[in-house]
């Protein structure tokens, strides 16, 4: 397959993607208010998501070997969240109401596909085990879970919030100290290891902003839905747009070095 036909490709499967995203069938219940900041938030998130989902994509289209593995999956995450913030539109204009189900339905998808880019970068570069890709996979499940159920009611908050911080520490070990971060700083070509370092830093700090809503919002009860949502809105956007972003560069820089 040629590059332009492969192209073409991309183009084709990001169209027939984004077809998909829903459309308000009532207008009149979730028309956006001009002071509605979480509704304002929502919406320039998922278009934001929208726009990186077909960015990703056309880019996967040019990178060599198995970077474009990696990107493909990152447009993916961009895509699944787009999907998935039409509808947080929709629940919020509609009923005012944080769109608990949606979120955690969406990081249930998203997150572990972020974890598994740390696979995939190095897995572009140099050898690593399959140990990594499951131990990653299984820690955000642990801590996602684990959250969901806390939020929803279906787990006393507090036990559930110290397993999903068991999960989030668990993935934490794994990309500093584990065979992740060895791999990294032993094996990894200098960009590789720069972009590496970005994303453990997203991971970290980013993060931090889930488990801090959820001890301010649903055990302290000191931040209300509406903080709270703006708040997790806007840690999506770094912890999507910018996490991917960050494997486009390395991608790139490897790809125009290998020319």
């Amino acid at each position: 397959m040629s590059f332009l036909t492969a192209r073409g490709v991309k183009a084709s499967l990001a169209t027939a993607a984004l077809t998909l995203l829903p459309v308000s069938a009532n207008a009149a219940t979730t028309m956006l208010q001009s002071n509605d900041y979480v509704g304002i938030s929502f919406w320039t998130i998922s278009m934001a998501m929208v726009a990186a989902t077909v960015f990703f994509l056309m880019e996967a289209g040019r990178m060599g070997g198995k970077w474009r593995t990696s990107l493909t999956v990152g447009a993916l995450v961009t895509l699944v969240a787009a999907v998935h913030y039409f509808y947080m539109r929709d629940v919020w204009a509609s009923t005012g109401a944080s769109p608990t189900v949606y979120r955690y339905v969406d990081w249930l998808i998203t997150v572990p596909l972020q974890m598994v880019e740390f696979y995939f970068i190095l897995a572009a570069v140099t050898v690593v085990s399959s140990g990594v890709f499951w131990r990653l996979m299984i820690g955000s499940l642990v801590m996602l879970v684990a959250g969901y159920m806390g939020e929803a009611g279906l787990a006393p908050a507090w036990p559930a919030f110290i397993v999903g911080m068991l999960g989030w520490g668990y993935i934490l070990y794994e990309i500093f100290a584990g065979e992740a971060g060895r791999v990294s700083a032993e094996s990894a070509p200098a960009g590789v290891q720069s972009a590496f370092g970005t994303m453990r830093l997203i991971v970290t700090v980013g993060w931090a902003i889930y488990p801090l809503g959820y001890f301010l919002g649903y055990l302290n009860g000191s931040v209300d839905a509406v903080t709270l949502n703006v708040i997790y809105n806007v840690a999506d956007v770094v912890n999507k747009i910018a996490f991917v972003g960050i494997i486009w560069a390395a991608a790139n820089a490897a790809t125009s070095a290998s020319k």
